[in-house]
Formats: structure tokens, sequence, C-alpha cells
């Protein structure tokens, strides 16, 4: 079954969101792989001009929902609709790219050899040298994949997908291997292809990356789809505010003050997610004068995410 959101007032974000048309849907829709079910009969859909991160632990579904929509799979039941058409029909393959943490490619290859044979499989691709500009790959091109780091293979990879210049583009993990510098620089050019009408589906372990760009957020677990909005609205699922700071109490003690949810060791420092902060805070300066270090704040998509997957679990 779907979990229906419950929150405050829609987000008008969200009423934009859902008068854009469909771009992918998948509905009731199944797939296993021996005893292992991958898909629950999930709903799902993309809509157009719009960027959907698809977040999950592994094994959660992500890559089977991603390969059923590319046409790298089949289902066992329900239907999968690509721009109104078979997601197997090469036409509508025209029309979206990918970039999979699966993908191989050939090292012995030039990166503007790869990108040149890429573009060759589409009628209408994009130039060379704004591929080259798009990924930030144009102070490579001559190099061979076999000789680039991980940031700057995963460059490349973006590269491939979007040189067919797709309306619909799948980025599985983008960012993995980038330092920060690079990781920012890759987020704003994601952005301006949604600017110019791009549809995305984003899957992502950096929650602050989903918060960053998403419109939607879609949460799976273990085949299902179990929340879904804005990011806005899959924060309100969880309550309280999250308080870091280097203390002399310890993990057991904090864990028995009244209105504390978790708490985890971060270093030299402790990470407490709580329901009413200043009453923690009060409690904790009382027995420690010496707290340093203090962060306060609201509670983010990791700490929903976080919460939403253990509640499902529970319930399984």
């Amino acid at each position: 079954m779907i979990a229906e959101m419950q929150t405050a007032p829609t987000d008008p974000r969200r009423q934009d969101e859902d008068a854009k048309p469909l771009a992918a849907r998948l509905v009731g829709v199944s797939k296993s792989y021996g005893n292992v079910q991958a898909l629950r009969n999930v709903d799902f859909s993309i809509r157009q001009g719009e960027l959907i991160a698809l977040l999950g632990p592994n094994g959660a579904g992500k890559t089977t929902a991603v390969k059923l929509f590319l046409g790298l799979a089949s289902s066992d039941a329900g239907t999968i609709n690509v721009f109104g058409g078979n997601p197997k029909n090469p036409t509508t393959r025209m029309h979206t790219g990918a970039m999979l943490q699966v993908a191989k490619v050939p090292e012995t290859m030039r990166v503007r050899e790869h990108i040149d044979l890429f573009r060759s499989y589409y009628p209408h691709p994009l130039s060379m040298e704004e591929t080259l500009t798009i990924a930030g790959v144009a102070d490579i091109q001559e190099r061979l994949f076999g000789d680039l780091s991980g940031g700057q293979r995963q460059r490349v990879l973006f590269a491939l997908a979007l040189c067919g210049d797709p309306d619909l583009l799948f980025l599985d993990e983008p960012t993995v291997g980038m330092d920060v510098e690079a990781r920012r620089v890759l987020w704003e050019q994601i952005r301006k292809l949604v600017a110019r009408g791009k549809t995305v589906l984003l899957t992502t372990h950096y929650l602050e990356e989903a918060d960053a760009l998403a419109d939607r957020v879609a949460v799976i677990n273990k085949g299902q789809i179990i929340a879904e909005g804005t990011p806005a609205e899959i924060k309100t699922r969880t309550r309280g505010h999250k308080i870091r700071c280097i203390t002399r109490v310890s993990i057991e003690e904090i864990r028995q003050i009244p209105g504390v949810l978790t708490v985890t060791a971060d270093r030299e420092a402790v990470e407490i997610r709580a329901a009413v902060a200043e009453l923690v805070l009060r409690e904790l300066f009382s027995r420690d004068t010496t707290l340093r270090g203090l962060e306060v704040t609201n509670a983010g998509l990791e700490e929903a995410f976080l919460a939403l997957t253990a509640e499902n679990e529970a319930k399984q």
C-alpha cells in the first residue's frame, strides 16, 4: 500500500507540481528476482519539468524502478509508461538519458571519443562543445577514461547521459566520488537543466543533495513507496530538533533525559534528536557546566528519512 502524506496545508510548490503533465509512471508495478520482491504494487509518477528524488536504503527498490523506466527490465505485474509509450520502444528511448552506477565504459577510449560515440546514437544530440561545457569535462577531453579519478569519471558519465539532449534524465548517485566543490558545480548544472524544462529523477544517499535540488521527494523501503511530498512536507513527518554538542554527560545518561528521542556519538561530540530542545538543554547544562560546541537545528530531511524507514521497518 502507498503511504499518504498527513501534513499541514499543502505546500504551494506541491500544487504547481501536481498540475504538470506526466513524464513517466508506474501503476501497480511488482517485480521479483527469485524469492526477493524488489517492488510491491508500486504507484509512482514523474511529472514533466520537475526534479524528483527517490530515496531509500540499499536494496529498497530504487535501481529496479529506474531499470523499469529505462526499459532495461520487465515487471511481473502492472504497467509502465514513459511519455505515453512503452519504455522498451526505441523511439521512447530517444527521449531518455541515464547515468547509472553499473555503467561499464571502456577504459582505453578518450573522453571525447566516448562522447562522440554516444552522440551518434541520437537524432538531435547536443553539440560536442555544449556537452563538454555542461559536464565540466572540456579540460580532460583528450584523456583516457581509465586514467581518470573517481570524480572525473562521474562527470564523464554525466556527459554521456545528457549528450543526447534527453527530455527525461535518470541520475543514479551522480556525485559519488566528487569533492564538495565539484558536487556543488554539478548541482548548478542540474538546476539549469531543470530550468530548461528537462525532467530529472535523482537517486542519492546524500540527503543534503536531495533537499537542495528536489521539487518532490519519494521515500521507498522494501519495495514500497512509504512517503511522498515536497522536501518541506517530508520534513514535517519528523518532530523536534537536532542538538550537537561536546559534553561529559554519557550517552546512557542522555538517553534517560525526558524528551530525548535518539542519541548517537559523532567523534568527540554527541548528536541528540529531541522533542523539545530547550528542556533537554536545560538538563544538560545542569549536569555539565563545561558543555561546549553547541549547535541546535530543526530536524532535517535526513532525520525524516531515518524516522520514516525505521517506522516502516517496525511495521513489517
